[in-house]
C-alpha cells in the first residue's frame, strides 16, 4: 500500500495535521484531554494519534502522525489510533468526495451545549452557512456506534462540506467537522467556536433572557433578500 501512495502530499499532509493541532490547542478550540485531526490523501489517512493532547501536548511532529488504510489499519506511525477513529474513518469512507479533512474539537464555549445536549443556532454572519448544529445521537467514544451517530448527523450536508465544512454537537462529548480540506475545516471550528461564544455571552448579560431569539429572526429576516447570493 505505502509503496502506491503519493509519498509527497501523504508527507505534507501529516505537517499540516500537526500545526493545525497545536493551532486548535493554542487557540482553546480543543484541549488537553482530547480531540483528534484527519485528512484523507488518496487511499490513506493520514490522523493525529491517541493522547496527541494529554502527551504530547499537541505538539506533534510530522512523524507522530499516523497513516492508516481505510480500514483503520496502521500502516506508519508509533502510536496507537484515537478512540476517535471510527468516526473519521466513518466520515472519510463515506463522504471523501465532498471533503477530505476531519476535526474532532473539545472547543471550550460548544463544551457547554455539549453538555447540555442542546443544539446550537448561527447568531453571526459567518456562521449562517453553516446552518442549526444540531446533537448527535449520544454513544461512548470507543464505540462503533459513535461513528455511525455522527455519520447519520453529517448526512444531508454534503453541500456545506463541499463548500466549506459541516459540523455536528456529539452530546456530551465535543464538536465534530468535516470540510472541503484542513484550513477551511479549521476556520469553520473557530467560526462555530466563537458563535458559541456570543450566545453564552448575550445570555450571561442578560440573566437567561433569550434576546437572541429575536435578533436571529431580526437577522434573518435582513438576509433573506441576499440568500443565494455568491
Amino acid at each position: 500500500m505505502l509503496a502506491s501512495i503519493d509519498r509527497a502530499a501523504v508527507e505534507k499532509a501529516r505537517a499540516h495535521v500537526a500545526e493545525i493541532g497545536w493551532l486548535l490547542f493554542d487557540r482553546h478550540l480543543t484541549d488537553a484531554a482530547g480531540g483528534n485531526i484527519s485528512v484523507r490523501v488518496g487511499d490513506v489517512v493520514v490522523m493525529s494519534p491517541s493522547y496527541a493532547g494529554a502527551q504530547y501536548h499537541w505538539r506533534l511532529k510530522p512523524e507522530d502522525v499516523l497513516i492508516v488504510d481505510l480500514e483503520g489499519n496502521i500502516l506508519e506511525g508509533a502510536g496507537k489510533l484515537s478512540r476517535e477513529a471510527g468516526v473519521h474513518l466513518a466520515l472519510q469512507n463515506e463522504f471523501y468526495e465532498y471533503g477530505n479533512a476531519v476535526i474532532h474539537a473539545h472547543a471550550r464555549n460548544i463544551l457547554v451545549f455539549a453538555a447540555m445536549a442542546q443544539s446550537m443556532p448561527p447568531v453571526l454572519e459567518g456562521t449562517q452557512k453553516f446552518g442549526e448544529l444540531q446533537i448527535a445521537q449520544y454513544a461512548p467514544s470507543h464505540t462503533d456506534e459513535l461513528g455511525v451517530y455522527i455519520a447519520n448527523a453529517i448526512r444531508g450536508q454534503e453541500d456545506r462540506i463541499r463548500k466549506q465544512a459541516a459540523g455536528v454537537i456529539g452530546a456530551w462529548h465535543g464538536l465534530f467537522a468535516m470540510g472541503r480540506d484542513l484550513d477551511t475545516t479549521f476556520d469553520a471550528v473557530e467560526r462555530m467556536e466563537a458563535n458559541a461564544y456570543c450566545i453564552l455571552m448575550a445570555q450571561a448579560a442578560l440573566g437567561g433572557r433569550d434576546l437572541l431569539a429575536a435578533q436571529r429572526e431580526h437577522f434573518n429576516a435582513e438576509y433573506q433578500p441576499f440568500a443565494g447570493r455568491k
